[in-house]
């Protein structure tokens, strides 16, 4: 892998000349002061103060019973002296602009990766942002944005730098009916779509098996027609939307191997020789599904092998769904 491969896979490289096809976004570059907030090396995790007085977080509500307990003894240092909040007041009121012409709420993405494995830290459990404060508190928790602040070209032949020149905040947005079974990640090789895989692979959803061809032309006609001649490398993978009216919309592009999950395929497979068809990979029943975020355990680690627990556990969900399925054909009868 290249360096510029990984750079034409930066948001800001690739939305302009997909926006008709993708999900309306405003970028702004961040300030190197707002970057190394991000970075945290310089105190204990606080959150930027608010010229706008939108926090991320509930305001503590303090018992004046307790108070004397909150009191600090004399000769001890306050640490909110030593590490004063941040303030970003220019950053705050564009991204507070950009959120309200969005609709009031968005999904925030650096310049390659969303915040999605610390979505467990907002209020609300997802990435839906109304504020910088809720930014921040996402992108500070996150290992995948540190991975875009730090290595991001660790896997390039040529690498010369460990970061790009500059950093930018993606603010998407929010799509509230957003079905995750209706993501896909597809693979391009020389310039050939070869494959297309559920992008959820955690969930089995029967409406797969069911709209599976429809989906495969949809998408191979959006590639042929959108992305191939308008994306300039020979070997990456971008992802897809496929909306109830049979629309497809470009979500991201990532580059071929590293860093980027094959999710149902594997790098091997992907690389080697393909036949003229593209292979479409869905998860099939609930025996194949791969446990990852949702069960906080990395599929790689769990024992699936005959008779072990996760092995009856899938076989009982399936037995479960396949009974359910017949009592429905059986009420329709």
């Amino acid at each position: 892998m290249r360096q510029e491969e990984v750079d034409r896979c930066q948001i800001q490289e690739w939305y302009p000349r997909f926006k008709s096809a993708s999900i309306k976004t405003h970028v702004h570059q961040l300030p190197e002061t707002f970057v190394q907030y991000l970075l945290g090396d310089s105190g204990p995790f606080v959150l930027p103060i608010s010229v706008t007085g939108d926090d991320a977080l509930p305001n503590r509500v303090c018992n004046p019973v307790d108070e004397d307990d909150l009191a600090v003894s004399e000769g001890s240092e306050d640490e909110s002296e030593e590490f004063p909040p941040p303030s970003f007041p220019e950053l705050e009121l564009e991204i507070k602009e950009s959120i309200e012409s969005l609709g009031g709420a968005v999904f925030p993405k650096l310049n390659w990766s969303s915040p999605k494995d610390a979505a467990w830290i907002s209020s609300s459990g997802n990435l839906r942002c109304t504020s910088l404060s809720e930014i921040a508190l996402l992108l500070r928790a996150s290992d995948s944005t540190t991975h875009d602040l730090c290595h991001a070209y660790d896997s390039c032949s040529d690498k010369t730098s460990s970061r790009p020149q500059s950093f930018f905040l993606a603010l998407r947005k929010w799509q509230p009916a957003l079905q995750l079974e209706m993501e896909f990640r597809c693979f391009v090789r020389n310039k050939l779509l070869v494959g297309i895989s559920q992008r959820e692979v955690t969930t089995f959803y029967p409406v797969l098996l069911e709209k599976k061809d429809h989906l495969k032309i949809l998408i191979e006609d959006f590639f042929e027609n959108e992305v191939c001649p308008n994306f300039e490398l020979d070997n990456y993978t971008f992802d897809v939307y496929v909306t109830k009216d049979g629309r497809v919309k470009v979500l991201d592009f990532n580059p071929w191997g590293a860093f980027t999950l094959p999710l149902l395929f594997s790098w091997d497979e992907l690389s080697e020789g393909v036949d003229e068809s593209v292979d479409f990979r869905i998860v099939e029943s609930w025996c194949v599904v791969r446990p990852g975020l949702k069960t906080a355990v990395p599929y790689d680690y769990l024992d699936t092998s005959p008779g072990s627990g996760w092995d009856q556990f899938l076989r009982n969900a399936d037995e479960e769904l396949r009974r359910q399925t017949e009592e429905s054909w059986g009420a329709g009868a």
